[in-house]
C-alpha cells in the first residue's frame, strides 16, 4: 500500500480568513466595522501584497547600490597587470 495522499496544503489562510469576518461585520453591519471604509475592509488582503513589494523594491535598491558601488570602485583601481619576474 502507498502512503502517499493527493490532498495539498492551500486554503485561505490568516488573511482571507481577517478578511471574511470583517466582510461579514461590515454587510451584516455589526460593530464598529460598519463605519469603516471600504479600503480597511479589505486591507488583509492588499497590506501583505504592499509589504512583499515593499521589500522587494528595497532588495532591489541595495542590490543596485552594491552593484554600482562595486563598479565604480573597481574602475578606480584601474587594470592590474602582472609583472614577470626577472
Amino acid at each position: 500500500m502507498s502512503n502517499s495522499s493527493n490532498a495539498s496544503g492551500g486554503g485561505i489562510g490568516l488573511c482571507g480568513f481577517v478578511f471574511l469576518i470583517f466582510l461579514f461585520l461590515k454587510l451584516a453591519e455589526m460593530g464598529t466595522v460598519a463605519t469603516w471604509s471600504w479600503w480597511w475592509v479589505t486591507s488583509p488582503l492588499w497590506i501583505p501584497i504592499g509589504l512583499v513589494l515593499s521589500i522587494v523594491v528595497i532588495a532591489l535598491v541595495f542590490a543596485g547600490i552594491v552593484f554600482l558601488a562595486g563598479a565604480l570602485l573597481g574602475k578606480k583601481r584601474g587594470p592590474t597587470r602582472l609583472r614577470r619576474a626577472r
